[in-house]
C-alpha cells in the first residue's frame, strides 16, 4: 500500500509526465476493455500503456513505443503505476532516448537521463492540435523583437526586473537577451525585411516617388523620412518607409539633398525616381541643389516639372492657421464660452436642460480644441454655431455667464466654418486608411482655388480680409502642382480633359484657354518623352526573326550572311520606323482623349482600368502607372490635422542612428497593411 508521501512523489511525477511526454503511436487492436463495473482509469501513465492479457491469467502493461512489458495485475494483486511513470517521465525508454539524440526539437524526444542539470524541455500543447512543441530559443527572441519593433517598446525593456520575472514565469528555461543582443536581434529582423522587400521594388515595372518628411528633436537634429511610392506589376499602389535619414543642420540647404542621395544609393534607385513631394518650402537654393543632385541620375521629365511638390496636408494646415489667426478674436470668444459651459459640470447641466427646453435640434457635442489639431477648432466652432441660440439664452438661467457672443460674431463663426470646410474635406480625404491615387486630388484643389478666389472680390469686409491671405498660400501651392494634378486627373476615363476644361473655365474665366493649353501641351510632351523611353528597337530582318522567337545568328537558314544597312543603301530606314512608330504612339493619346467619357460608377478603380487596357494603350499606360503615383501628402493620416511639425522623441534620439532607422523601417514593412487603392465614388461640384 503506498504511503502519502508516495502519493504526492507519484502525483508530481505524473504532472511531469503529462506536461513533458509526447504523443504516441495508436493502441494495437488487443488493447482490453475494461468490463463496465470496473473503474475507469484515470491516471495519465494509460496515455502512454496498454493492457495485456497473458495466458496465466495476469496482465501486463506494454509500452506503446518500445512494447516493453512490465507487470500490472495478477489475480487480485496489482503492482501500481510507479514503475511505469518512472519509464516516461525519467526518460528510459530506449525509444524515447534515441529520437532525443537524433532529433532534440522532435515531439517525441524526453529529456536525457545523462548528465543532466538541465531541467526537463517542457511541451506546449496548441488549443488545435494535440502535438507538442519543443521550446525553441531562438524563435522567442525573434518574437520578442518583433515585438518591440511592432509597439515601440524602449529596449532596455528586456532588462527591466519586472519583465525579466515575467518571462522567466512562462518559460523557466529562456535565458534572457541583453540590450545589445536585442539591438542585434531587431537589425536583423530590419535586414531580413529590407532583402524582401528590395526583390519588390527591383521587380516594378514602373518608377518610384519619394516624399520627404523632415522631424524635428530638441538637440536641434532633423531626421528626414523618405517613402516610397510605387505600384507593383499587379497594378498595386505601395508605400513603404525607406529610409530615416539624420541630419546634423536640418535648416540647411543640402539637408533633402543628403537625404534623397542617401537612399537613391541605398535602395539602387538610380534612373528610376519620377517626382519628390516635400513637406516644407525650400529656398531658391536648395531646390537647384535638389534639382542638379537628381538630373545626373535621373532623367528629368517634362524639364524637372514633376520632380518637386509641396505637402497637401501641410499646406492646408498653414492655410487653416492663418484664417484661425485673421479671425483669433472671434475664435476666442467662442472658445471662451465653450469652456464656461465645459469646465463645471453644474453649468454643463443647466446648458443641456436649456438646450431641451429650446428644443435645439443639433446633436453636436460641445468639446474645447487642441491647439496643436486644427480640425478640433474647426469641430469646437461648428458644433457651437449649431448651439448658438443656447449660448445667446445661457445668461438667463446661468448667472455666471456673462457677454454671450453677439449676433455679428455669430455670424463671422457661420463664415469662417464655410471656408475651414473646405480645407477639412480635402484633408479628411487624405486620413483615408487606403492609399489615394493623385487623379483624387484635382477635385479638391481647383474648389478651394475657385471659392478663395471668389471669397476675395466679396464686398463684405470680414470675407475678404479673411480669405485674402488664405488664397495668397494657396496659389503658391496651386501653381506648383497644378500641372501635375491636371494631368492626373486626365488619365482617368471619367474626366480626362473635360474637367480641366470645365474647371479652368469657372477659375480663370476669359483666360482660361491658355491655361488649358499648358495642359495639353504638357500631356502630350510627357507623353512623347515615354515613347522615346525605350527606343523602339529597329524593325531589321534579325530583330523580326528574335521577335518572332527563333534565335538565330547572322547566317540564314540558307548559310547566306544578311546584308548590312549601308550595304543596301538603308541607313535611314530604321530613322524612318522609329518616326512611323513615333507618329502611331502619339495617336495613341490622341485616340484615348477623343473617346467618351466613362460614366462615374461607384467604386471606379482607376489602376484597375488601367490594367485591363495597357494593352490598348501600351505606351499610355507606363505613363499613367507613374503619374498616379506621385503622393500629394508627406505624411501618416494621423498627422494630417497637426499644426506643428513631428518631433523626435528623447529615447529615440538616444539610439544610433542605424538602430533607429532599423526600427522605424521595419514597424512600417511589419503592419501588413493591405495595400488597395480607393475605389471610392468621386464627387465632383461643379459650382455656378
Amino acid at each position: 500500500m503506498e504511503t502519502p508521501t508516495e502519493n504526492n512523489v507519484l502525483a508530481t511525477v505524473e504532472t511531469q509526465a503529462i506536461m513533458e511526454t509526447p504523443t504516441f503511436v495508436e493502441t494495437p487492436t488487443f488493447v482490453e476493455t475494461p468490463p463496465n463495473k470496473r473503474r475507469k482509469k484515470k491516471s495519465a501513465v494509460w496515455e502512454h500503456f496498454y493492457i495485456e492479457n497473458m495466458g496465466d491469467g495476469s496482465r501486463r502493461a506494454c509500452c506503446k513505443i518500445c512494447k516493453q512489458s512490465f507487470a500490472y495485475s495478477n489475480g487480485s494483486k496489482v503492482a501500481g503505476t510507479s514503475h511505469l511513470k518512472r519509464h516516461i517521465a525519467k526518460g528510459t525508454c530506449p525509444v524515447v532516448l534515441r529520437n532525443q539524440e537524433r532529433d532534440p526539437l522532435s515531439p517525441y524526444s524526453a529529456p536525457s537521463k545523462m548528465g543532466g542539470t538541465d531541467p526537463p524541455k517542457r511541451r506546449y500543447r496548441t488549443p488545435s492540435s494535440s502535438a507538442y512543441y519543443g521550446f525553441n530559443p531562438d524563435r522567442c527572441r525573434h518574437e520578442i523583437a518583433q515585438m518591440i519593433i511592432m509597439h515601440d517598446y524602449p529596449l532596455h525593456m528586456v532588462e527591466h526586473p519586472g519583465f525579466i520575472a515575467f518571462a522567466k514565469n512562462l518559460q523557466p528555461r529562456f535565458d534572457m537577451v541583453s540590450f545589445n543582443t536585442i539591438q542585434g536581434d531587431c537589425v536583423a529582423t530590419y535586414l531580413g525585411e529590407k532583402q524582401s522587400l528590395q526583390k519588390v521594388i527591383e521587380a516594378i515595372p514602373g518608377r518610384l516617388c519619394l516624399t520627404l518628411d523632415l522631424w524635428t528633436s530638441r538637440q536641434s537634429m532633423g531626421y528626414v523620412f523618405l517613402t516610397g511610392h510605387f505600384i507593383d506589376q499587379d497594378w498595386k499602389l505601395h508605400r513603404k518607409i525607406l529610409n530615416v535619414v539624420m541630419e546634423p543642420y536640418p535648416e540647411s540647404d543640402s539637408a533633402f539633398g543628403h537625404a534623397v542621395s542617401a537612399c537613391l544609393s541605398d535602395w539602387n534607385m538610380d534612373g528610376r525616381l519620377f517626382s519628390l513631394t516635400l513637406n516644407q518650402p525650400l529656398s531658391e537654393a536648395g531646390l537647384e541643389n535638389l534639382r542638379a543632385l537628381l538630373s545626373i541620375k535621373n532623367p528629368l521629365m517634362l524639364s524637372g516639372q514633376l520632380l518637386v511638390g509641396n505637402c497637401l496636408a501641410r499646406t492646408l494646415s498653414s492655410i487653416a492657421l492663418e484664417a484661425l489667426t485673421v479671425a483669433h478674436e472671434t475664435v476666442n470668444k467662442i472658445r471662451d464660452a465653450v469652456k464656461h459651459v465645459k469646465t463645471s459640470e453644474s453649468n454643463e447641466e443647466r446648458f443641456l436642460e436649456l438646450k431641451q427646453q429650446l428644443q435645439v435640434p443639433s446633436t453636436k457635442s460641445l468639446a474645447l480644441d487642441n491647439r496643436r489639431q486644427w480640425n478640433t477648432t474647426y469641430e469646437m466652432l461648428v458644433a457651437a454655431s449649431e448651439l448658438k441660440e443656447v449660448f445667446s439664452c445661457l445668461d438667463t438661467s446661468d448667472p455666471d455667464y456673462e457677454e454671450p457672443p453677439s449676433m455679428e460674431v455669430w455670424k463671422q463663426v457661420e463664415t469662417l466654418c464655410v471656408y475651414l470646410k473646405l480645407l477639412f474635406d480635402t484633408a479628411t480625404v487624405l486620413t483615408a486608411p487606403v492609399i489615394q491615387t493623385t487623379n483624387l486630388f484635382f477635385h479638391e484643389a481647383w474648389k478651394i482655388q475657385l471659392e478663395l478666389s471668389r471669397g476675395i472680390s466679396s464686398e463684405d469686409p470680414f470675407i475678404s480680409n479673411l480669405t485674402k491671405p488664405m488664397q495668397e498660400k494657396f496659389d503658391k501651392y496651386w501653381k506648383d502642382c497644378c500641372l501635375v494634378l491636371a494631368i492626373a486627373v486626365v488619365m482617368d476615363p471619367r474626366f480626362k480633359m473635360k474637367l480641366v476644361e470645365f474647371s479652368f473655365t469657372k477659375i480663370y474665366g476669359d483666360d482660361a484657354a491658355n491655361y488649358v493649353k499648358i495642359v495639353d501641351e504638357g500631356i502630350h510632351e510627357l507623353f512623347l518623352e515615354y515613347v522615346s523611353l525605350p527606343l523602339p528597337l529597329p524593325l531589321t530582318p534579325t530583330y523580326m526573326e528574335v521577335a518572332n522567337g527563333i534565335n538565330i545568328g547572322p547566317e540564314d537558314a540558307n548559310g547566306g550572311t544578311f546584308l548590312s544597312n549601308d550595304e543596301l543603301g538603308l541607313t535611314d530606314f530604321d530613322m524612318f520606323i522609329m518616326e512611323s512608330a513615333s507618329q502611331q504612339s502619339r495617336s495613341e493619346l490622341d485616340q484615348y482623349l477623343e473617346e467618351s467619357l466613362l460614366p462615374r460608377v461607384h467604386e471606379f478603380d482607376v489602376l484597375g482600368w488601367w490594367k485591363l487596357n495597357k494593352t490598348k494603350y501600351p505606351t499610355l499606360s507606363k505613363m499613367a502607372r507613374d503619374i498616379l503615383t506621385i503622393p500629394v501628402c508627406t505624411i501618416g493620416g494621423d498627422s494630417v490635422f497637426d499644426t506643428t511639425r513631428k518631433e523626435m522623441d528623447n529615447y529615440r534620439c538616444s539610439l544610433r542612428p542605424e538602430t533607429l532607422e532599423a526600427l522605424l523601417c521595419a514597424k512600417d514593412w511589419l503592419k501588413c497593411e493591405t495595400v488597395e487603392t480607393s475605389k471610392s465614388l468621386v464627387k465632383v461640384e461643379f459650382p455656378i
